[in-house]
């Protein structure tokens, strides 16, 4: 009996969608219940990566415990809060998770008791220490290590850049944060961060018709589309109709792919014109419809593409880590092994991703092209491991250092590699970075890179002058303030531009405070960063973004 149905990888189990993946675990029912909705975004393993981290914030500010609250509500597995500062009236006004009778408490043990309640399954705790004591201490570099992250506000200048170099010689990622009157700013900064799980927003199904592997040929061939009855061939998975006219356009026109507009409509025509023949056939010679066939005319654009590696793929391959692998990192041995597969048993291609999209099927057949498939993908993977154990061997590396389950995961989302370097703050703040697209954005006098330079502005202002501007006397600090950004500026090598009154008078204007809601808003964004680094998927913001709340306007930079 045939049976029709629409097969969706949205209603797999989250287990099944990634059964070899990394850290994979058995997500309790309850926490199966509590988590639906993130478990959907980054599967069992990435929650169990998310519980397995332990975050370091540095200052319970609003925008402080903002993102500590949207890391610990969807089960970050510990944090730890460094403040040496005591409750006041400003941080019960903003800060929700302050109360009035904290008032002369600390104010990070003071966060971390309501926080926790927040999730019971969370451990938190307060060091009611001086930054620079930590950082002097000999222990600094055991306890830091501890921490998969760490996380920086209301911190100054010097010590942001202290901390900076110190994270940054350690390899622990450091994302700094600011809510400055109506203007956010997010820095990450990383030394190295791989992706293997991307998840790009558009991605072409790896469907192999340009090039067909010996298992998906067996498959086809044994598809007759002429002695077909009309139930069967209403419900044959479009992939057939596509392959078998692949064949005949390449009887006609030689190998290839219809490749131009002209081609692809050409193509679509030739096969709409025998596929309705077919059909009517049924009916006696009476117009029919059936929904395979209405799916695979709309494929034929997405579904015949040529077969070939990405760029950002290609970069990695030629990159000197994965040339040269002098360190044991589990990341570019499986690009090195990955690489030697394409140029030997992948000629010229990666592996198969061994998935499917959604098509209109009878059961039997689209769970025989899906195992096609699948089988194919074992295959590729089983050789790229087989390339990660000579690697191993050759260098004298244990084999544990990369596991079977973690070749297989890496094959599948191969086609997804993203790999982001990026530069430290203290050489941000040192003039050691590039500043010329920072002056291209500045040519327009509105646009959000203003907020940037001011920003930096107030920081030296703060360095020179002990306060931020505008804290004390907002009319004194525009005076002082714009004589900071002129010689700012001048350093930057950008004197030509100049950044409108209004916009400092508004910074005076604002004094360093911090509102609720621009925190908030921050506060989310920086927790999506957080998870997008602990948990290795989706790609973190590269470097720097500013958040305009008057114009609800978001600028990224990379600095």
């Amino acid at each position: 009996m045939l049976i029709q149905i629409k097969i969706s990888l949205f209603k797999m189990s989250l287990t099944d969608s990634c059964p070899n993946s990394p850290n994979s675990a058995v997500i309790s029912n309850e926490k199966s219940k509590r988590y639906d909705r993130q478990l959907r975004l980054w599967g069992d393993h990435g929650q169990a990566a998310l519980e397995l981290s332990h975050v370091c914030l540095i200052n319970a500010t609003a925008l402080g415990t903002e993102i500590l609250k949207s890391l610990v509500q969807p089960g970050i597995g510990g944090f730890t809060i460094i403040d040496w500062e005591s409750v006041t009236e400003e941080d019960v006004g903003n800060n929700f998770f302050l109360t009035v009778d904290q008032i002369g408490q600390n104010r990070g043990q003071a966060a971390t008791n309501l926080i926790l309640e927040l999730n019971p399954d969370v451990n938190g705790k307060c060091i009611d220490e001086q930054l620079t004591s930590i950082l002097a201490s000999p222990d600094a570099s055991g306890m830091f290590k501890r921490f998969n992250i760490v996380i920086a506000n209301g911190l100054n200048e010097k010590l942001l850049s202290q901390l900076s170099s110190y994270l940054w010689d350690l390899s622990i990622p450091l994302i700094i944060c600011r809510s400055y009157g109506l203007v956010g700013h997010i820095r990450i900064q990383i030394k190295e961060h791989c992706v293997i799980e991307s998840h790009p927003d558009s991605s072409l199904d790896d469907l192999r018709l340009d090039r067909p592997f010996p298992g998906l040929v067996k498959y086809m061939n044994e598809q007759n589309i002429e002695t077909m009855d009309k139930a069967t061939f209403t419900h044959t998975p479009q992939l057939v109709f596509l392959y078998k006219a692949l064949e005949r356009w390449r009887q006609d026109k030689g190998d290839g792919l219809p490749m131009s507009r002209m081609e692809k409509a050409e193509f679509k025509a030739n096969l709409e014109e025998s596929l309705r023949k077919k059909l009517s056939s049924y009916s006696n010679g009476e117009y029919s419809d059936a929904e395979n066939i209405d799916e695979c005319l709309k494929a034929v654009n997405t579904a015949l593409v040529p077969t070939k590696i990405p760029s950002n793929i290609v970069e990695l391959f030629s990159d000197e880590a994965c040339q040269k692998l002098e360190t044991p990192s589990k990341f570019w041995i499986m690009v090195r092994a990955l690489k030697d597969f394409v140029n030997k048993e992948g000629m010229k291609a990666l592996p198969v991703r061994g998935s499917l999209p959604d098509m209109h099927s009878d059961s039997e057949r689209y769970v025989s092209l899906q195992n096609t498939y699948r089988h194919q993908a074992t295959l590729d993977a089983d050789a790229v491991y087989k390339h990660v154990l000579r690697i191993l061997d050759e260098r004298g590396w244990s084999h544990n250092l990369v596991t079977e389950a973690d070749v297989r995961f890496f094959s599948k989302n191969a086609h997804a590699l993203r790999l982001q370097r990026g530069t430290s703050y203290a050489a941000e703040i040192a003039l050691k970075t590039d500043v010329q697209t920072l002056g291209c954005l500045l040519e327009d006098p509105d646009s959000d890179a203003v907020f940037y330079v001011l920003l930096r502005a107030a920081d030296r202002f703060e360095t020179e002058y002990g306060s931020y501007p505008g804290s004390l006397e907002v009319d004194v600090d525009v005076g002082r303030l714009k004589c900071v950004l002129v010689r700012l500026l001048s350093e930057w090598g950008l004197s030509s531009v100049s950044i409108k009154d209004e916009y400092i008078h508004e910074f005076c204007r604002y004094g360093a405070s911090e509102i609720h809601s621009v925190a908030a808003f921050v506060g989310g964004c920086a927790a999506q960063e957080v998870i997008k680094i602990v948990t290795h998927q989706y790609v973190p913001v590269d470097n720097t973004i500013i958040y305009n709340a008057m114009h609800q306007t978001i600028l990224s930079l990379k600095m």
